[in-house]
Order: structure tokens, then sequence, then C-alpha cells
């Protein structure tokens, strides 16, 4: 199972989100010297969950990591995430 899927799997199971959308962004970074050309090392992440409501965007961070540690440890090199409870504007 690669990367995003594990990512998605684990963020469907955990916050249960009305939207999310993964994209890899790795191919715009190939053969930068962070970049450790596995083709899955870069990330964006939207993710609208009612679990965010009342909770800040720091936690809402946060939330993610904690689901995605293991990919994170194992080969995820950059996150952008944009995290949302629905209604709120993004």
């Amino acid at each position: 199972m690669s990367l995003e899927q594990q990512m998605r799997e684990k963020l469907m199971i955990g916050l249960e989100p009305v939207r999310l959308e993964i994209i890899n962004e790795s191919e715009k970074h190939a053969g930068h010297r962070s970049s450790p050309g596995t083709g899955e090392s870069h990330f964006r992440v939207l993710v609208v969950s009612e679990k965010f409501s009342g909770v800040s965007r720091v936690d809402r961070h946060r939330m993610v990591n904690q689901l995605i540690a293991g990919e994170l440890a194992g080969g995820v090199h950059a996150l952008a995430l944009a995290t949302y409870a629905p209604g709120e504007k993004f």
C-alpha cells in the first residue's frame, strides 16, 4: 500500500471527514537536496471534518499528525495541511 493510501485510510477512520483530498506534490520537488526521490515525499492535504469543530488550527494539525505519525516518520518529508470544520470557508 502506498504512503498516500495509508494516510487516506487512517484519516478516513480517525476523522470521518466529509471531504478529504490528498495531493502528491513529490514530482515538484524531485532533485531537491532534501528530497528522498521516492515519489512519495511531499503531500498537500485538505480535511473537512466535524471533529474539528471548536478546535484550534494548531490542535487540528496535531490531530492529523498523530493519526499519520508512522508515515511522517517513515518517508513523508513535507506535509501541507488545510483543516476545516464543515461550514468554514476555505
